[in-house]
């Protein structure tokens, strides 16, 4: 062939279109024809919207864990947005409602830092309330030394002294023990109730939410055990116990002169001890509440607590007797047995129980209606007569 007849079989490409090797141009317009895949199988899409985002590029969804079945719901397809090459993701589902997550809420979370400004503000508070009682408690020193006083009047009256008083040896001895040290712990107990209430206040934000609201019970319960406890170690133990301790060397040629210092020494070692030992109930609702030991664990181990209320009794009672020694450990007893009641309720509350406090009542109404009835016929038919002292009731 000569270059005419090549010239006639090929045709030059137009401007701006590039010629591929082997292609063969000619004269006629050319049509596109489509082109076939050369893969075996074809290419699915998947279907879930997870499998890419609107960034273009593919993301492999998360495995699910192990043992954990999920309830697919479904979810509506948003629109794309102008240009996106994929789906918007769904929202996430809805946390649960079981009411923990709630009471998690609810506890506040603080540093090492913010609970000691904690601890200093409610120390702060509970001195304030110290101080005002302080204050009050200032108007009253004759009629508070009067009440304190009347236990040593008594018993040295029971012994058969004809001086029937306290003995005065340093000069400000009257005025640090009157005007002092006497308003100071009758503004102790005077504000016991405001005190615990600041130590409630400190502990509440680690405790649940619902745990919150034996708020009231703890206060008015703590504070009322506390003055319950001086109240009967003035009107049992003390009594008793003073009484004995001057009686021991009557017959030995001793006559008692009893100080002003030492008198009050004991009587605010005896109070306060006993208003301390009063705090039994409260010290086992905290460990309940806290969760550090349980009422089942506390009545199956009840032996050895009756065991130690009895060697502290042994040590506390000032008296060697057996009379004393029970007066003491049997109401001791009888509140750590209310404690764990106490604490029984609490652990009814948590599991959504009620007490059955209908059938219970009719068991202890009755028994108290007995008892008034007994208390009024030894007084109005036997000639008994109510005394401020054990055994508070003598003929």
């Amino acid at each position: 062939m000569n270059s005419s007849e090549e010239q006639k079989g090929t045709a030059v490409p137009p401007a701006g279109e590039a010629s591929s090797p082997g292609s063969v141009h000619t004269g006629a317009p050319e049509v596109s024809k489509p082109e076939v895949s050369t893969l075996a199988e074809p290419v699915v899409q998947a279907a879930d919207p997870m499998d890419s985002y609107e960034d273009g590029y593919p993301h492999e969804p998360e495995p699910a864990p192990v043992g954990k079945v999920e309830t697919t719901q479904a979810v509506a397809t948003l629109p794309r947005r102008p240009g996106g090459g994929g789906k918007t993701p769904p929202p996430p589902p809805p946390s649960g409602g079981d009411g923990d997550d709630d009471d998690d809420d609810g506890m506040l979370r603080m540093s090492f830092l913010e609970h000691l400004e904690e601890l200093r503000n409610r120390i702060i508070r509970a001195l304030m309330g110290v101080a005002v009682a302080f204050v009050l408690s200032l108007t009253y020193c004759s009629q508070l030394w009067d009440f304190v006083s009347q236990p040593a009047v008594v018993a040295l009256k029971t012994l058969g002294y004809k001086e029937q008083n306290l003995v005065q040896i340093e000069p400000m001895e009257a005025f640090n023990i009157i005007w002092f040290k006497l308003p100071v712990l009758c503004a102790i107990f005077l504000a016991a109730p405001w005190i615990l209430y600041q130590v409630w206040a400190f502990i509440a934000p680690g405790l649940y939410r619902r745990e919150r609201r034996w708020a009231a019970p703890f206060v008015l319960g703590a504070g009322g055990l506390f003055i319950a406890g001086g109240f009967f170690a003035y009107f049992v133990v003390f009594r008793y116990g003073l009484t004995f301790l001057l009686s021991i060397g009557q017959g030995n040629h001793v006559v008692a002169m009893v100080s002003m210092t030492e008198y009050f020494n004991l009587f605010v070692n005896v109070t306060m001890g006993v208003g301390l030992v009063f705090e039994l109930p409260v010290l086992i609702f905290l460990g309940v509440l806290l969760r550090l030991v349980t009422p089942g664990f506390l009545v199956r181990h009840s032996r050895y607590a009756i065991l130690a209320i009895f060697i502290l009794a042994a040590i506390v009672t000032p008296t060697p007797d057996v009379f004393n020694l029970m007066l003491f450990a049997v109401p001791m007893c009888v509140l750590f047995y209310f404690g764990i009641f106490a604490g029984y309720l609490l652990v009814l509350n948590r599991e959504g129980r009620r007490f059955p406090w209908k059938k219970t009542m009719t068991i202890i109404i009755p028994v108290l209606l007995l008892l008034g009835l007994a208390l009024y016929l030894s007084i109005t038919k036997y000639g008994m007569r109510l005394v401020p002292h054990w055994p508070f009731l003598i003929r």
